[in-house]
């Protein structure tokens, strides 16, 4: 175990302090994209003004002919393009492939200062956090950086499930972490072959009312994730990082994915991964707090002066715990406002 006192000094000479609080910026929705592909490459410029996070991704789904392709179109587009107030961040290939040590070389020493998460696949334990941790220190103070890369990791292991209280602990570069629900599933043995989202085969029956045990009995299709979700949720909140949901696979199913999506954020996810840009919009709805919501949180706020005692409040009681409920929201719609002037407009903040 580090001495705690150790803990906030750079792991490596002339790397630059990390940080005591994960700075929280709007991140409803990481968007991935292939830098090796130039059509995509073209468009990034117009896709980070609509964003609050742009990833290059590197893992994979990258063919492996093209690994090095994309790290070095990464690098090109990161030079050139102006980022402005979105995050660039992206996802290296897994730890024990090939390709993982040059993706860290490479992208802190050429674009570090553009850089600001590094998301880690499959990570299985606080041991994977310590290896990226002390690597990226080593190629800070080689690139000469005067902040710290944070680092974000994406639960995809049984393993990963069963550490990620210790791998939210690992380190103070910890930004966050994913739920990666296809290679979980695989992980634990599930029987779906879905990319999220729920199974109809994963139901509630209501019971019988007669004999015919087939008869006027409906189903109700269940969330595989709930469990995992909330685990994630409870150890990123337990270390004051922020939990994500990951992707949802079927693209023509924007419906399903909006329910997912609202599902993992009234669990306490602040986004999730847009593959396609008609998830762009359903991540930005789903996670902006609804101008109703906010107006009533403004409402109890206010009525509840310093938090103590109860008030009633349109025929409901409000008191310490509904007032720091309406808090998060209102948090929320500050911060998101700053960077939307129409949410600015429709919160009236």
């Amino acid at each position: 175990m580090r001495n705690p006192r150790a803990f906030l000094r750079p792991l490596a000479v002339g790397a630059p302090a990390p940080v005591a609080d994960v700075p929280f910026r709007p991140s409803r929705m990481i968007h991935f994209f292939d830098p090796s592909n130039e059509k995509m490459q073209a468009k990034v410029p117009e896709i980070a003004t609509k964003v609050d996070i742009i990833l290059g991704n590197l893992e994979d789904a990258i063919k492996t002919e093209n690994k090095e392709a994309a790290r070095q179109g990464l690098v090109d587009i990161a030079k050139k393009t102006d980022f402005g107030q979105t995050q660039l961040w992206t996802r290296i290939n897994s730890l024990d492939s090939p390709w993982a040590l040059d993706d860290l070389i490479t992208l802190v020493t050429e674009i570090g200062d553009k850089l600001d998460v590094v998301m880690v696949p499959k990570v299985e334990g606080a041991q994977d956090i310590h290896y990226v941790d002390r690597l990226l220190a080593q190629l800070e103070a080689r690139a000469g950086l005067t902040r710290p890369i944070l680092v974000h990791a994406i639960l995809e292991t049984a393993e990963g499930m069963t550490n990620v209280e210790e791998i939210a602990a690992a380190s103070p570069r910890m930004q966050g972490i994913s739920l990666g629900p296809a290679d979980l599933a695989a992980s634990r043995r599930m029987k779906t072959t879905r990319v999220g989202g729920g199974h109809p085969g994963y139901l509630v029956r209501e019971d019988p009312t007669g004999d015919d045990l087939h008869a006027g009995r409906t189903t109700y299709q269940q969330d595989l994730w709930h469990y995992t979700i909330a685990r994630m949720v409870d150890a990123c909140a337990a270390n004051d990082i922020l939990p994500f949901y990951g992707p949802f696979g079927d693209i023509k199913d924007v419906v399903a994915c909006e329910d997912q999506f609202r599902n993992a954020f009234l669990l306490g996810c602040v986004g999730a991964w847009s593959l396609h840009p008609v998830q762009i919009d359903i991540a930005r709805k789903v996670f902006s707090p609804d101008p109703a919501d906010v107006a009533h949180a403004k409402e109890v706020v206010e009525a509840m002066g310093d938090g103590s005692g109860a008030v009633m409040i349109n025929g409901k009681m409000e008191d310490d715990a509904s007032c720091k409920q309406c808090q998060v929201m209102l948090d929320l719609a500050k911060a998101l406002a700053e960077r939307d002037p129409e949410l600015a407009a429709a919160y009236d903040l």
